[in-house]
């Protein structure tokens, strides 16, 4: 296509499960087609279901499909595409599948492959970060990635220590070393997992923060140059650096320390040339913060800034692609009540987390004011073991962050899931705990209070309240159902001015 024609008129979206969901829904209401690139299982899921258009990019392995550049772009053009979007994990940080989508005469959703390479590596961001003046924790970047020389680099640091993939992300390829002796095992370990999850074994140290909280800015760019901060996520929650629970904004900043972190964030940005939307994350300690990693991709909780907001970032992506977008002024974002946002992960809570595969019988998302629901699997879907277990996010909105504790305890409860095990249980022991409803968790949260999930003792009954609450809840919505039929509500050919309006 000619690239100075920069409209989009039908999008290809790299990705799968509920972020591809995510992406067809902006595109809808911005009047552009949309082409699955998907897996050979991925076939009848939701969001091959509702996108315009499909392309089967391979097998169910993502090195063969999601992950296989070649495919992808070949897919793209096989649809008829003017533009990718990447979505999150797999290739939206990988500025190779960026340069190929441009390369091949496309649009590509997200920022300059240059930016990527300077913001998104771990190690060649520390360095823009100096640059930036923002604060980072101890560590070593070097090149020389002997065994031998990153235990001598751990052991200058000072144990604990914690290694991690320089090109990835999402708690893949990051080991915590709390001793020497332990250190070459755990380090050919994250070497390994950065290769196989990313095509990279390079990896970096850091020293382990073991109080700290993990609270992340969210930027955005236009293609003029322009940068703004959109406030704060809290992300504390997490197992095995893995996100469970988010929320905006975070409880832990007072508003001297929410601007000083958000224009440090944009400084970095700025450094980087970036635009589309980004996150800089950063680990927060006794009233500090340090520079931890930035994120080159849209981040999985980015509903609950959107919900504080009143902004969509999927669309601004998409526009700004386009070349139809201006960042919202700074002064513009000011942020209204609190939002939560819980991942529903298809895993067993009472056996410390294992995942549970296997076909969805049917689920149950109760609606209702301040409630947003975003789903990747619907009742016969099949929920295998070839991808992330996560396969919904509940997320809601209040005027403050005790009401909206309490709506999603209240929403987690009238949620039904059928089929599959879910963590619905071990998000609401978590919400529950002091810890969290007061603001104090750190990192830490997850492996001080709940390091083997929700086994114990109790474990029947705490199984049989649980199954005893699902199919009450799913009775409830079968009745509703049924009650709508009676009204004629599941015809869609039956026009409602049929019913005798004393029966409405």
């Amino acid at each position: 296509m000619n690239m100075k024609d920069r409209r989009i008129q039908k999008l290809a979206i790299a990705n799968r499960g509920e972020v591809a969901v995510r992406i067809i829904h902006a595109c809808r209401e911005l009047g552009i087609r949309t082409v699955l690139l998907h897996s050979e299982v991925d076939q009848a899921t939701r969001a091959w279901r509702l996108a315009d258009e499909r392309v089967c990019i391979g097998p169910a392995p993502s090195a063969e499909s999601y992950l296989n550049i070649e495919a992808c772009v070949r897919g793209a053009l096989a649809g008829g595409a003017d533009a990718v979007h990447p979505g999150f994990g797999f290739l939206s940080e990988n500025a190779a599948f960026a340069r190929a989508v441009i390369d091949a005469g496309l649009i590509w959703v997200g920022p300059p492959a240059d930016a990527i390479e300077a913001a998104g590596d771990k190690i060649s961001a520390k360095k823009l970060v100096a640059d930036a003046q923002a604060p980072t924790v101890p560590g070593y970047m070097g090149e020389d990635q002997r065994i031998e020389t990153l235990v001598e680099q751990a052991a200058r640091i000072g144990f604990p220590v914690i290694v991690k993939a320089a090109a990835g992300g999402g708690g893949r390829g990051m080991k915590v070393i709390r001793s020497r002796s332990e250190a070459p095992d755990l380090i050919a370990s994250a070497q390994r997992e950065g290769q196989a999850a990313f095509g990279s074994p390079v990896v970096f140290l850091e020293k382990y923060l073991d109080r700290a909280k993990h609270i992340e800015v969210q930027v955005f760019g236009d293609f003029t140059g322009e940068v703004s901060y959109l406030m704060e996520r809290e992300c504390s929650v997490q197992r095995r650096h893995q996100k469970i629970i988010e929320e905006a904004l975070s409880p832990s900043l007072t508003p001297e320390l929410r601007r000083a972190m958000g224009e440090a964030a944009v400084r970095l940005a700025e450094k980087a040339k970036y635009e589309s939307a980004g996150t800089v994350e950063f680990l927060l300690q006794d009233d500090k913060f340090y520079f931890l990693e930035m994120n080159t991709r849209l981040q999985v909780e980015h509903p609950v800034t959107e919900m504080v907001l009143g902004v969509d970032l999927v669309k601004a992506q998409i526009l700004n692609a386009a070349r139809a977008f201006q960042v919202w002024p700074q002064e513009s974002l000011q942020a209204r009540g609190h939002s939560i946002e819980c991942r529903i992960y298809a895993e067993d809570a009472y056996a410390g987390g294992l995942p549970s595969t296997g076909l969805l019988v049917g689920t149950h998302w109760p609606e209702g004011p301040g409630r947003r629901f975003e789903v990747g699997v619907e009742a016969g879907d099949e929920v295998t073991p070839f991808y992330d277990p996560m396969i919904a996010k509940v997320i809601v909105w209040d005027e403050s962050r005790l009401r909206a504790i309490r709506k999603m305890q209240s929403v987690l409860a009238d949620s039904v899931v059928m089929g599959v095990e879910t963590n619905i249980p071990f998000l609401r022991e978590m919400l529950a705990h002091p810890e969290f409803t007061e603001g104090r968790m750190t990192t830490q949260f997850v492996g001080q209070h709940f390091p083997e999930g929700l086994a114990g003792a109790d474990y029947l009954a705490r199984r049989h309240n649980d199954l005893t609450r699902a199919f009450a809840n799913a009775a409830k919505a079968q009745a509703s159902r049924v009650a709508g039929e009676a009204m004629g509500g599941s015809d869609p050919t039956r026009s409602v001015w049929s019913t005798p309006w004393r029966l409405m």
